[in-house]
């Protein structure tokens, strides 16, 4: 049992899984009920006061929200220990005034903001320079922004008061990533964009595309498919070369292979001391021997014939005097056949 205790000590606990989904950031006023004293920025990165957190404002325009605008935020929301995030976003009457055209309009740009994991709350229709009575409003201790001087308004740093206040607290801005560099991008690659979103689909009017320039990009398509095509034909070429040499050096060797086999088992067969010659001489001797007569023996007696000649075959015939008919042709056979007889 105690050794189970001491187990269950140094087991390390299950975490709990997460059942609901993060929450979004909020979009209302302030709730802290806390008398707002004013603080400077050591109390603060002390973690004072212990009964609220340190309220920490940022304002933009955060138009297409990207990587430097969340490393911003980041920042704000890491300066002092126990931290609350406001998020301060401009309207789209007052960022047209001040700054210029948007891509995304400021519903968009609010609920980019709200699924940002630094944010705990957003305002909208933020004010472009920040007055007392929003500071007051909002309870807000320090505001959070890069330290180049933002030039607008007819001021040539509108967080100038806020800086004299103490108040100002200093971002790092992630360089290579602005709104601007997007939309230079995209100006600069316009007829590549065009034409990809003619081929998705858009007409001409919601590009705003002429006539003529519609047909342009409709014809580059086509002419980037077909080099798309030739592309992929010449791959699946080069795959099929690949694969037809294979199978011809697997082929080539299996020949080989087989030739020799083939060779061998002929040389086998058929050679100077092959098994179809020695059989061959064997049924040659069978047959020299079947047609071969017998000799008669030595001790058989000679009856009248010369010593000097052998005997002829009783089938040669007199070449001086050839049966002169079938029926002497007969009579010759039955007198060998007679005196065959008379041997024996």
């Amino acid at each position: 049992s105690e050794a189970m205790e001491e187990l269950e000590h140094t087991c390390p606990q299950p975490r709990l899984t997460l059942t609901a989904p993060a929450p979004f950031a909020d979009e209302t006023s302030c709730q802290c009920q806390a008398p707002h004293e004013k603080l400077t920025i050591a109390q603060a990165r002390l973690g004072t006061p212990v009964d609220r957190p340190v309220r920490v404002y940022a304002d933009g325009i955060f138009d297409l929200f990207h990587s430097g605008h969340a490393r911003a935020l980041m920042q704000a929301k890491t300066l002092f220990p126990n931290s609350y995030l406001l998020v301060g976003v401009c309207s789209d009457d007052l960022t047209h005034k001040f700054k210029g055209f948007t891509v995304m309009n400021e519903t968009e740009r609010y609920e980019a903001l709200r699924h940002c994991r630094y944010v705990d709350e957003v305002i909208r229709d933020a004010p472009w320079t920040l007055t007392p009575e929003f500071l007051e409003k909002h309870k807000i201790d320090f505001v959070a922004h890069d330290d180049i001087p933002y030039s607008s308004a007819g001021s040539d740093d509108v967080y100038k008061h806020i800086k004299e206040a103490g108040m100002f607290v200093p971002t790092q801005r992630t360089e290579g990533i602005s709104t601007s560099d997007i939309i230079t991008r995209i100006v600069r690659d316009y007829d590549v964009y065009a034409r990809r979103n003619l081929q998705r689909g858009y007409t001409a009017k919601e590009l705003n595309v002429s006539f003529i320039n519609e047909k342009k990009y409709r014809f580059q398509n086509q002419v980037d498919k077909m080099k798309e095509k030739v592309k992929n034909v010449e791959e699946k070429s080069k795959e099929f070369v690949y694969k037809v040499e294979e199978k011809s050096h697997d082929l080539i060797q299996k020949w080989e292979e087989k030739s020799r086999e083939f060779i061998g088992n002929f040389l086998e067969l058929f050679g100077p001391d092959g098994a179809w010659k020695q059989m061959f001489q064997e049924r040659s001797g069978r047959m020299l021997q079947a047609f071969s007569p017998r000799q008669s023996p030595n001790s058989s007696p000679t009856r009248g014939r010369s010593p000097s000649r052998s005997p002829s075959p009783p089938w040669v015939f007199n070449k001086a005097s050839p049966p002169s008919s079938p029926k002497a042709a007969s009579a010759s056979l039955s007198s060998m056949s007679e005196g065959d007889e008379d041997e024996k």
